[in-house]
């Protein structure tokens, strides 16, 4: 899967700061650990030691990947007054039980679907895009095709 480069300003922000906490902050943090549990003896049954360096490759690897995004991310800005569905914007639907939803269409890495915002690569976000006011759009879904229809697009949050 071909994964989207485009983020929020917010977004990007978030990812910045997460680099320089883990970088400046946790991983100084965690060596000094693991040299102060190395310094007592016998590593081989020391906890703190053996904990110590398998914090520190999450560390790495969690910095390794948020540096190689950070490099390709593009912050992409809002329409203003957008017409129709694109990135960054927020959008509100109906399904056919009348249930409402309201979305911000926002890149891979950065989506929280509990905060309401979904990645333009999801299915979800793919059959939105594009999509004007009064529109019927539908979702193809694992258990069966949504049909909704779009009551909103907006470059804030509603």
């Amino acid at each position: 899967m071909i994964m989207t480069n485009l983020i929020t300003a917010a977004g990007m922000k978030k990812l910045e700061d997460e680099y320089h906490y883990l970088w400046r902050v946790e991983r100084p943090k965690v060596v000094q650990g693991v040299a102060d549990a190395a310094a007592e003896g016998d590593r081989s049954e020391n906890a703190e030691y053996i904990y110590g360096k398998k914090r520190l490759r999450e560390i790495d690897r969690k910095l390794k990947h948020l540096g190689s995004r950070l490099k390709v991310l593009k912050v992409a800005s809002v329409p203003a007054n957008p017409q129709s569905v694109s990135f960054g914007c927020w959008v509100s639907y109906e399904d056919e039980d009348g249930a409402a939803r309201c979305y911000q269409l926002v890149g891979p890495d950065e989506f929280d679907v509990s905060s309401g915002r979904i990645s333009i690569d999801s299915p979800v976000g793919q059959a939105l895009l594009g999509k004007r006011i009064d529109d019927e759009v539908v979702i193809r879904r694992p258990t069966g095709d949504l049909t909704v229809y779009i009551t909103g697009i907006s470059s804030a949050q509603p």
